[in-house]
């Protein structure tokens, strides 16, 4: 940390060693800064932003957030809680986003599900010959367009 003459010591650093110390860019800090996500820095007598040790527990609270799935919506929303409030505004959050994924896996499982439907369809079309069409493969049975000529033994390769 330094003050904000530079000496190394005191509450304050600069915006390169606040980025250096949270691993986020110095463009994404002032980003976060303009977004209200971040108090505004004061500045020095040259004109740097000088962030105070609460902005570090601040960005890595941010960067715990977006790495969870959280908007920065979101996150604004919580950083903007005291007490009890943020209490029940984290636990709320994050049962939002429990429910979210859970909707995003079930959705991916019928996915699956369906790709190796759709595989197995074509592996046993192919194993008696036969081609699916378009059609035939989304109502999920084997079925030759009569354009095609059906395939035999091994898949062409194109």
């Amino acid at each position: 940390m330094s003050t904000g003459i530079g000496l190394g010591i005191g509450p304050h650093m600069r915006i390169g060693e606040l980025a250096t110390r949270s691993g986020m860019a110095a463009s994404t800090i002032r980003y976060y800064e303009q977004e209200g996500l971040l108090p505004r820095a004061s500045r020095n007598a040259n004109g740097y932003r000088v962030y105070q040790e609460s902005a570090l527990e601040q960005l890595n609270l941010i960067d715990v957030g977006q790495k969870l799935g959280f908007s920065l919506d979101a996150i604004r929303t919580v950083l903007g809680l005291q007490g009890a409030a943020l209490q029940d505004g984290l636990l709320q959050g994050l049962d939002t986003r429990l429910g979210e994924i859970d909707g995003l896996m079930a959705t991916l499982a019928t996915q699956r599900q369906a790709l190796l439907d759709a595989r197995e369809r074509l592996q046993q079309a192919w194993a008696q010959g036969e081609c699916l069409n378009q059609a035939a493969l989304a109502k999920g049975g084997p079925a030759c367009d009569t354009e095609l000529a059906p395939l035999t033994g091994s898949r062409a390769s194109k």
